[in-house]
C-alpha cells in the first residue's frame, strides 16, 4: 500500500527535481530557486529557499553525509551549499560556460561531477573545490548521471540516446546507443557492482508516453518511474511486475526519488507541486503487490524460487532447483548434507552461498512473524536499533555493533565486504524517528 502523505506547492514555476538526505529533501524548479525540507515534519526550513541561480535549476543533489547540497543552472553553474546554514560554500563555473543540466556527487564525497548542454562532462574536486578532470560525448546534451554503489564508474546519457560509461579517473570505458531517443534519466540499484560489464537485461513498459524520470529504492528493491503521461509506476526490478501505479499529478511527472534507509518516495511535476508518498513497510518487506495472497517464503512457488535465485546472482541453480521441485518450503529446509547428496551441487562456495542466503531468508521470516520491519532491525545484530547511524557504505547500523566490527580493525562493509571508504558515521534521524513511530504504535 502507498499512500499521499504530503503535498508541497511552494514553486511558482515546474518542478524540475527532488532529492533526499538522511534528515532533509530538496526540490528545485523553474523558477530558479532550491527549496529545503524537514523530513521530521515536511515544513520548510527558516533559510528557504536558496536563491543564487539567475536562471533556471535543473537538478540538485545532496552528498552522501547530508552537509553538502549541490544545485545546477541554465546559467553554467553548479553552486555548493551549506545545507545546515543555507550559505553558500562555493560556485562552480561550467569551464564551457554551457547551461549544466545534471550534477551527481560520488558515493565516498570526493568528487562532484556536472553535465551539460554541450555534451561536457566535469570533475571537481569536494576538497579544494577545484577542477579535477573533463571529459566530453560525441553528440547530444548530458541530462543523467548516476554512480555506481562503490563510486569505481558512473554513467551518463544524452539527450541522443547514448548511454556512457567512466572511471574514476573520468576514462571512457564504453559508450552505446542505449535508446532511440534521448535518455532523460538513469540510476543504479545499491546491489554492488564487481568489475564492469554492461549488457541489456530488460525492458520495463507500463507508461504511454516518454519516461522522464526513474529511481531504485535505497534496498533495490523497488524501481519507480514518472512520466509524459502524469503517472508514476512502481516496478518490482527482478520480475518487471507493477507494483503501485500512482496518478495524482494533473501534469508532466519529471522528477522521483526514494529517501536514503525508509520507504518514503517524492515526486515532482510541472503541475508545480511535489509529492510524498508512504510505503507500506511490512508489505514492502514482504515483497509482494497489494493483491497477492501469498505473503510467506513457505509459500512460494516454485517459479518464486527460482526468481529469488537469480535475484541472488545464482542463476545457474535454477534448473537444478526445478528439477528437484524446490518450493519455499523446500527451500528453507535444505541444509549442508542436501544440497551435496540430493542436490548435488559440487562446489563448496556455491552451497556455502546457497546457505548463507536461506540463512538471511530465514531471519526475515522471523522478523515478518514478530512483525518488526526487517530495515529496522541492524544487520549485524539483528535486533531492532536503538541509534542507527549511516556508514560510509550507504547502510544503516546500530551504532555501538558497528563501532565494535570496526574496532576490530574491519575496515569492510558488513553488507558488501568492500572497503569503507571512511569511518565517519552519522546519526539516521529519519530512520530513528520511524522507528520510534512504530513503538509508539506496536508497543503499548
Amino acid at each position: 500500500m502507498v499512500t499521499l502523505i504530503r503535498t508541497l506547492a511552494d514553486h511558482s514555476d515546474d518542478v524540475n527535481c527532488c532529492a533526499f538526505s538522511s534528515s532533509l529533501l530538496a526540490t528545485c524548479s523553474l523558477d530558479k530557486t532550491v527549496h529545503l525540507y524537514s523530513l521530521n515534519d515536511f515544513n520548510e526550513l527558516p533559510y528557504s529557499p536558496l536563491k543564487c541561480h539567475t536562471y533556471a535549476v535543473h537538478c540538485c543533489c545532496f552528498s552522501p553525509s547530508g552537509h553538502v547540497l549541490a544545485s545546477c543552472s541554465t546559467d553554467g553553474t553548479t553552486v555548493l551549499w551549506n545545507t545546515q546554514t543555507g550559505h553558500i560554500l562555493a560556485v562552480l563555473n561550467q569551464p564551457s560556460g554551457s547551461p549544466v543540466r545534471v550534477c551527481r556527487f560520488s558515493p565516498d564525497s570526493t568528487y562532484l561531477v556536472s553535465g551539460a548542454a554541450d555534451g561536457t562532462v566535469v570533475s571537481w574536486n569536494m576538497q579544494t573545490y577545484k577542477l579535477f578532470r573533463c571529459g566530453s560525448v560525441k553528440d547530444g546534451s548530458l541530462v543523467a548521471c548516476a554512480f555506481s554503489p562503490n563510486g569505481s564508474i558512473f554513467v551518463t546519457g544524452s539527450s541522443c540516446g547514448d548511454l556512457t560509461v567512466w572511471d574514476d579517473k573520468m576514462r571512457c570505458l564504453h559508450s552505446e546507443k542505449a535508446h532511440d531517443l534521448g535518455i532523460t534519466c538513469c540510476d543504479f540499484s545499491s546491489q554492488p557492482i564487481s568489475g564492469f560489464e554492461l549488457k541489456y537485461k530488460c525492458t520495463l513498459s507500463g507508461h504511454c508516453a516518454p519516461v522522464l524520470s526513474c529511481a531504485f529504492s535505497y534496498d533495490g528493491q523497488m524501481l519507480v518511474s514518472g512520466s509524459v503521461d502524469k503517472s508514476v509506476i512502481v516496478y518490482e526490478p527482478n520480475t518487471g511486475s507493477i507494483l503501485h501505479t500512482l496518478t495524482h499529478h494533473t501534469r508532466y511527472v519529471t522528477t522521483c526519488a526514494f529517501a536514503p534507509n525508509i520507504l518514503l518516495l517524492a515526486t515532482g511535476s510541472m503541475d508545480k507541486t511535489v509529492n510524498i508518498w508512504q510505503f507500506d513497510m511490512k508489505a514492502h518487506c514482504q515483497g509482494r503487490p497489494e493483491d497477492e495472497p501469498k505473503h510467506f517464503i513457505e509459500d512460494w512457488s516454485e517459479e518464486e524460487v527460482s526468481l529469488w535465485l537469480c535475484a541472488q546472482g545464482l542463476k545457474d541453480l535454477v534448473g537444478i532447483f526445478k528439477m528437484n521441485n524446490i518450493d519455499g518450503k523446500e527451500l528453507l529446509n535444505l541444509t549442508k548434507e542436501s544440497l551435496t547428496d540430493d542436490l548435488k551441487i559440487e562446489s563448496l562456495g556455491l552451497r556455502s552461498k546457497v546457505l548463507r542466503k536461506i540463512e538471511e531468508l530465514k531471519v526475515k521470516v522471523e522478523s515478518l512473524s514478530s512483525g518488526i520491519p526487517d530495515e529496522f532491525l541492524c544487520p549485524i545484530t539483528r535486533e531492532l536499533m536503538k541509534e542507527p547511524v549511516i556508514a560510509s557504505d550507504g547502510y544503516s547500523y546500530e551504532k555501538e555493533a558497528i563501532e565494535s566490527w570496526i574496532s576490530k580493525k574491519k575496515r569492510t562493509s558488513p553488507m558488501t565486504n568492500l572497503v569503507l571508504p571512511s569511518l565517519v558515521l552519522t546519526p539516521n534521524r529519519t530512520l530513528k524517528m520511524a522507528i520510534d513511530r512504530w513503538l509508539e504504535t506496536h508497543q503499548k
